[in-house]
Order: C-alpha cells, then structure tokens, then sequence
C-alpha cells in the first residue's frame, strides 16, 4: 500500500508511504491519492484532510524512474492528473504538513492544498527543471495567483532551491514550524478549523475559489447566492444565539 490513510477526531489523514524513492509518486500512487480524496470528500465523518508523506519526506514529484520503465504517472485532458488529486476542487480544506523534500510534482500537491504547515527545513523548488519534465498538475496556474508572478517566474524559470523560512516570506507556507512539528501542528490547525460552523466556513472557501473564473458583478452574486445558502440553513440564526448567551465574545475562538 503507497497511501496510508488514518483517522484523528474529524481529520483524515493521508500519507504517501514510498520512502525508498523519498514519496514519489508513480501511476498507482497517483490512482490511489485520487481515490482517497474523493472518499474523503464524500465522508461527512470528516471535515478536514491532512496530506503528509512519511519518514520525514512530503514528496520529491512523479516518480522519474517508474516513467523511465512505462509505470509512470499519465497525463490526461480528463480524469486524474499525474500525481492523482491536482484537478479536483473538493468541498472541504486540505492541509499540507511539509517535512523534507516537496519539489517538482510535490510542489505541486503542495499547491493544490488550501493550507500549508512548513517545516524550516524543508526543500521545496520544480526540479523537475532539469529534466525536462513540464508542470502539468496546476502549478503554471496557482503558483502565480498564490503568490504573484515575479515569484513564481523566479521558482519556474530558475528551478532552485527553497527552505521553509524563504517559502513563508513569499507566501508559500501558512505556518513555519521547527522540524518534526508539522504534523502535530497541522492537526491543532484542523481541529480548529472543524470546530467552526462548518457549512458557513465551506460555501465562503467556496466563493472564493469560484470567483476566479467570474467577473466582479457575477463573484459578488454567487458571494450572495452562498450566503443566502447558509443563513437559510440556520446556522447563522444558531450562531447569533450563542453570540447572545455570551459564547465567543472578546475574540475567543474556543468557547464557541
């Protein structure tokens, strides 16, 4: 089995376990993280998935040698992307928990994610540069609405190397954590994030992925449209309640 998947309170954990070639991804892994994220998304069990690799790596990209031998992952116009979950937009947030190498294809999962939880020690960069090896699970894409394209050309065109403290002044990480900490960090971020009105919290990450592909007035009505889902559900009305009983004043985000 190359994906580990494992359950903590109302997160699920995905693991890439292939630490003979540092995580990377070849066709079945691909297949099998694609699977798994569509599970999880189905699962109303769960609200929040953390995607880690094991033994101290996140991912070091599609595995070279597997394509090398015609086991290597495919490129589609339709279906799963190279490294399985790149083409989805799930319902719910992913979190990246980084250690050790995420380059080329990891860079990639990386940047699928919502969140990312760093370790200083990271490696992160497309080196798949040097390969010849083109981005084709989404990073010509987000990279540069992530965090703008002088930076992104930098990584793209270059190739180089980054630790986790230059990730985090370019935008990259969310949270910078010592080595060895970003799992423990990645999952305290989950359950915070799962203890929040979760259909409220859904449909606002959900306009705000939508708007990319709508003009201002068409992102400000679908803003609405959300909205207006959300309050006709209820939980704004059970919120305002709580708010009145005293819950979550003065920017308490545990007495909610």
């Amino acid at each position: 089995m190359t994906v580990v998947v494992t359950y903590q309170k109302r997160s699920q954990i995905i693991a890439i376990d292939r630490p003979q070639s540092r995580n990377a991804v070849d066709g079945p892994t691909a297949e099998s993280l694609a699977n798994a994220f569509r599970s999880f998304d189905q699962d109303d069990q769960y609200d929040v998935a953390i995607l880690t690799g094991t033994q101290g790596t996140f991912c070091a990209g599609a595995d070279l040698k597997a394509v090398a031998t015609g086991a290597g992952n495919s490129v589609r116009k339709k279906g799963n992307r190279p490294m399985g979950p790149t083409r989805m937009q799930l319902r719910k947030p992913v979190i990246a928990a980084i250690e050790g190498h995420a380059v080329a294809g990891g860079l990639e999962l990386v940047l699928w994610c919502d969140l990312r939880v760093v370790s200083e020690a990271a490696k992160m960069g497309v080196f798949c540069r040097r390969w010849g090896v083109p981005l084709v699970d989404g990073s010509t894409v987000r990279l540069a609405r992530q965090i703008g394209q002088r930076r992104a050309l930098d990584l793209i065109l270059t190739g180089r190397e980054i630790d986790g403290q230059e990730a985090l002044s370019m935008g990259l990480a969310n949270r910078l954590v010592s080595p060895g900490d970003t799992f423990d960090a990645s999952l305290q971020l989950a359950e915070e994030i799962s203890a929040f009105p979760q259909l409220c919290m859904r449909n606002d990450r959900q306009s705000l992925y939508e708007q990319w592909n709508l003009d201002m007035d068409e992102a400000l009505m679908n803003e609405t449209n959300l909205g207006l889902e959300v309050i006709r559900s209820g939980e704004t009305a059970a919120g305002a309640r709580r708010f009145a009983s005293g819950k979550g004043r003065h920017g308490s985000f545990t007495d909610i």
